[in-house]
This record gives structure tokens, sequence and C-alpha cells, in this order.
């Protein structure tokens, strides 16, 4: 009796070893470290196209005066929005809440630990990918009140903008339970959450503060080459990164976001060379950040031939929403964030339901008529919302701070002295 109890016990406990084993082996798989390390560098790639990408792109564009002033706005909101994030911002997006808005569950990241997946990768590694998104969207917004808006009015305006606009419209289209993700609409990337929303923001930020009283030309183009060539290999960890899994798919992401730019760039450039016989180091900037902002939500089912088509029609579509279109009606859009990332963005989204369908050798599974009829839902809704919550936001912000715009006295002192005490250029 002795000898088959002490087996029983032998043999129970080598089971219990073994589905002990099995159970961590298993919750130990469903992190992959490949995809973590790739996600990683995707995080630090879009931050990078935060500080120092975008600031110094837009900081280059600007008069002398106001290049400290450029710099700050992109710094602040870097910090602030990172904040944000964690206390409600991430909430708001992802948390369970509804098919328009996440809830209140997740405050303060209520619940996440180092060792929880989301896919295959950690969530607080999710977390922190996702929130460089929420950084560098108000932070787009920047490039059109550059010069004349108050920081207190800028800053109040991008917490309010940020957790009214970004992150309900990133819920609906990223979210498990998001009403345009259920639709099936086709944003990999954020062409509806990042582009749309920034750039018709934009819009409306610059019709309601007015025009500068001095426009000048850019004053340091080098700064603003410098910071395009950031952008796009940042890039790389915007569209490569949103797939969350280092693949096949991440690979083809990055090569048509390439493909794009570059195509766009050039569009752009000849354009410029056949009407003003000279091809400027300026358009070619700005036409590649045309081609990223238009392949940005169809990065996930384009293909090569999708790439090219994308690059040369925002090349030439956001050059003549910059040019044409911001001379004809006379709007300030100072450094043509909505010519470029709203035009860009929305172009993009209408697109992928074209050249994500197997005729253009796109990698989409969906029928090109009903797709297009999803897409331009979300572009539409994306809009409508976006300009109304944006207007109302900018008004509130107005009377709560006594107004939008510095007086017309620190506007022409410039306001890296005005606002911040400091000169970007001490000779």
């Amino acid at each position: 009796m002795k000898k088959p109890l002490f087996v029983s016990v032998c043999t129970g406990f080598l089971l219990w070893i073994s589905v002990a084993a099995a159970s961590a082996a298993e919750e130990t798989a469903a992190i992959d470290t490949g995809d973590t390390a790739w996600i990683i560098a995707a995080t630090a790639l879009v931050l990078f196209m935060t500080i120092p990408g975008l600031s110094l792109f837009y900081a280059g564009l600007v008069r002398d005066r106001n290049v400290l002033s450029v710099l700050m706005h992109c710094f602040v909101l870097t910090c602030v929005m990172s904040v944000l994030w964690l206390v409600i911002g991430y909430s708001l997006a992802f948390s369970g809440g509804n098919a328009w808005v996440g809830d209140l569950n997740q405050l303060f990241l209520k619940g996440v630990g180092p060792d929880a997946a989301s896919g295959s990768i950690p969530d607080i590694l999710f977390i922190a990918f996702q929130m460089t998104f929420f950084i560098i969207t108000p932070a787009l917004i920047v490039g059109t009140w550059v010069e004349r808006m108050k920081f207190s009015s800028m800053l109040l305006f991008c917490i309010l903008w940020a957790l009214l606009v970004y992150a309900p419209i990133c819920h609906m289209v990223w979210a498990e339970n998001g009403w345009l993700l259920k639709r099936g609409l086709v944003d990999l990337a954020g062409g509806t959450v990042v582009h749309i929303t920034a750039g018709f923001a934009a819009l409306v930020a610059c019709i309601v503060l007015g025009k500068r009283k001095l426009p000048a030309p850019p004053h340091n183009l080098p700064m603003t080459v410098t910071g395009t060539a950031m952008l796009w290999v940042g890039w790389f960890g915007f569209n490569g990164g949103s797939g969350l899994v280092a693949d096949g798919a991440a690979a083809m992401s990055i090569f048509v976001t390439h493909i794009s730019a570059a195509t766009a760039a050039l569009t752009w450039m000849a354009i410029e060379w056949a009407g003003a016989r000279k091809p400027s180091a300026l358009g070619i900037a700005t036409g590649s950040i045309a081609g990223l902002a238009a392949i940005t939500p169809a990065s996930g089912v384009a293909g090569p031939a999708g790439a090219l088509i994308i690059g040369f029609l925002s090349g030439a579509i956001c050059w003549f929403f910059s040019v044409k279109i911001k001379g004809k009606f006379g709007y300030d859009d100072s450094l043509d964030v909505f010519g470029v990332h709203g035009i860009g963005g929305l172009l993009g989204t209408f697109l992928a339901a074209i050249v994500g369908t197997a005729a253009f050798g796109g990698l989409g599974d969906f029928e090109m008529g009903t797709q297009i009829g999803i897409q331009l839902t979300g572009i539409g809704f994306t809009v409508v919302y976006t300009v109304i919550v944006t207007f109302v936001i900018l008004k509130l912000v107005g009377l709560l701070t006594g107004g939008l715009r510095v007086s017309e006295s620190d506007e022409e002192q410039g306001l890296d002295f005005t606002s911040h005490g400091e000169t970007g250029y001490n000779a």
C-alpha cells in the first residue's frame, strides 16, 4: 500500500510541476522578444519625430525672433501630453467605454504592470507607443498659429483638444469596440486620427486667429531640411510600428512609406520647377511630408505601385491646396498644416480603398466600392467633428485667457523675447 501511495504522490507532484511550467511558458510566449524590440525602437522613432524632427522643421520656417517660441511649443507639448496620457488620455482612448469614447477605468494607468501583454508586446509598451502619437498630433497644429498665439492659450487649447478631439477619434478608429473600426475603416497609422484631425483643426485655428501682422520668409532653411530628414526617418516607426509586430507587413509598410515620400517630393519639386523655373529646397522638403502624411492610413494595405500613386497625387494635390487654394482664400495657415496634413491625410484615407485592392497590387481584403463608402464615412465624420469641436474649444480658450493672440507690439518684437525672455541668436 505504501508504494502505490508514494508513486501517486510523486506522480501528482511531477504533474503539477509540468502544468505550472507549461503555464509559465505560455505566459512568457505571449510576449515576443522580436516584436517587443521592434516596437521599442519604433516608439523612440516616433518620439524623435516631434523632438527634434518637427521642432526643427517648423522652427526654421519662422522669423529668427520666433525660433525659440516654436521649439518651446513642441517641447512643452511633449512633456504635457505625456503626463496627460498617463493621467486620463489613455483611458479615454483605449479603455472600455462605448463605441465613441473610452471610460475612466484606467486613470493613472490603473492595473497596468510590466508583465501584462497586449498581443505579442507588453501592455506598457503599447501605451508608450500610442503616447508618442498623442504627443505629435497637437504638435502638428503648432505650425498654423506660429508667431501670434499666446503661450497660455496654446497650452490650454492643446490640452482640451487632445481630450475632446484626439482621444474620441482615436477610440473610434483604433479601440476594439470603436465605431469606425467595427465599420471596417482602413487607417493603419493615423490618416484620420492624426492628420485629418490636426489639419482641419489647423484650418479652423488660423481662421479664428487671423493673419500674422509680419509674415516673412523662412529664416533658416537648413534647419527645416534637417528636420524634414528626421521626420522622414522617424516615419518608419510611425507606419512600420503601427502593426505592432516585426514581420513582412511591417517591412512593406516601411517600404511604401519611403516610396510615397520620395515620389511626392519629386512631384512637388517638378511642379515648382515647371512654374517658377527653379526647384526649391523648401518645396522638395514640404512635398516629402505630404507624401508621408498621405501614405500613413494606407501603409498597411498599399503595395509599391499604390505608393507611387499616393505619392504622385499627394505631391500635386497638396501643392495645389498649399499654394493655390491658400492664396485664393487668404487664410494664414502659416506652415501649411492644413494643406499638407489635412489634405494629405484625407487623400490617403480615401485612396486606401483603391490602392489596397488586388487590381493595384494592394494587400487589402475588401471590395473597392464598399470600402470607398466606409472610408468616406470615416473622413466625413472626422472632418465635421473636428471642425465643430475645435471651433468651440478656441472660443472657450479665448474667453478664459483674455484672447488667443499676443499684442501687436509683442508680435512685432517676436515671441522669443516677449513670451520667454530669451533670444535664439546672440550675435
